[in-house]
């Protein structure tokens, strides 16, 4: 497969100083690939979105987002070397997510990464997914260790201390369900569609963030902890009970849409919204009075993964962050969600450090970030 798609690309011409990495990223339903350059200049950033796919399913289904990198992986890398004027032999890396996530996608990221490190004599490098939203910052901003990172998305919620590339600890985490799930959940609640947590953000906009009064989870419990299971539960006896006030008398979970008033589904949106921003300062007050006794020079507070693309919850958390003496720094809202130039820059840094993996890399379904 390396003969056929990659070789054909002619090493540029460009005299070029700066070191590039490939990065891959298949870890769910975004086939993705970018090259990265050590001046933190991206030259491309590919994504191929699967959500037409699985949307029918109302989520992701794991075979298929497997099928789907296998399909579209040639084309995407292929492209991402034209965006960025670049063959393989100018690479000095080949950087892939090699875990967590769905292990079907994961393993076919890491199996062409590493035909593409064989063949072109190049060295390896496995990412851990977590760690590449974590970087990100550091690609896009002047961020130096250690920070504070809030690391929201769809299967991940938890706050980390990070003291160096390789180097976090936890400091707190969800003990059920992530903000991302929870997002989700709601959408399919409302009949919304995919993606969940961009559409309940929109249709929050023009709802009454008052109109529902849900429980704050955790509220002033001590430690940084979070738990979304009870929120999403509330969320959704109050979808039961307008739904038949609505007239209707289908479940929840069917495939049905649901028929409520645009003005219902917009107060509920805004008001689980609401709730999930109270939720998320007030384990960050807690947080933040954690880290900063533990680590008294760190400046910035860095919200990443795909939540963090929500700019409703980046404007609560920036007053109560400021409060605090702390800077709110977050990715461009594009560099937020799964892509492969986070994975590129992790690579970046770990390339530099001369932390290379070896071809016997296995890939990982679970990867905690911290020890």
């Amino acid at each position: 497969m390396v003969d056929s798609i990659y070789l054909d690309h002619q090493p540029s011409t460009i005299n070029r100083q700066p070191m590039l990495i490939l990065g891959i990223e298949t870890s769910c339903d975004e086939t993705a690939a970018a090259v990265v350059s050590d001046k933190k200049e991206i030259l491309s950033n590919v994504v191929l979105s699967q959500v037409a796919e699985h949307l029918p399913y109302g989520g992701v289904v794991p075979e298929i987002a497997a099928r789907a990198h296998m399909e579209h992986i040639e084309a995407v890398i292929t492209k991402a070397l034209e965006d960025a004027k670049v063959g393989l032999s100018d690479l000095d890396a080949v950087a892939v997510t090699g875990g967590p996530g769905l292990i079907g996608g994961v393993i076919v990221g890491v199996m062409v990464a590493k035909s593409i490190a064989s063949v072109m004599k190049k060295p390896f490098i496995a990412v851990n997914h977590l760690e590449g939203h974590a970087l990100t910052v550091r690609l896009t901003n002047e961020v130096e260790f250690p920070f504070l990172l809030l690391l929201v998305s769809g299967g991940h919620c938890q706050f980390l201390a990070v003291e160096a590339v390789g180097k976090y600890k936890r400091l707190g985490g969800t003990v059920d369900d992530a903000l991302g799930e929870a997002f989700d959940k709601v959408a399919k609640m409302l009949g919304l569609g995919l993606p969940g947590g961009p559409m309940v953000e929109k249709l929050a906009m023009d709802g009454n963030p008052h109109a529902y009064k849900f429980p704050v989870p955790l509220k002033g419990r001590e430690g940084c902890d979070f738990s979304f299971s009870g929120l999403k539960t509330a969320v959704k006896m109050v979808v039961s009970d307008e739904w038949r006030v609505a007239g209707e008398e289908k479940a929840l979970d069917s495939s049905s849409t649901l028929h409520l008033p645009p003005t219902t589904i917009q107060n509920i949106c805004a008001s689980f919204q609401y709730t999930a921003a109270e939720s998320l300062c007030d384990r960050a007050a807690h947080a933040i009075a954690m880290f900063q006794k533990d680590y008294p020079n760190g400046k910035n507070f860095v919200l990443a993964g795909g939540v963090a693309a929500n700019q409703y919850l980046r404007g609560r958390l920036e007053t109560v962050i400021a409060q605090y003496g702390m800077a709110l720094v977050a990715p461009p809202v594009k560099l937020c969600t799964d892509n492969a130039a986070m994975i590129a820059w992790a690579g970046m840094e770990r390339f530099t450090l001369g932390l290379v993996d070896g071809l016997d890399f296995e890939p990982r379904a679970r990867w905690p970030l911290s020890a």
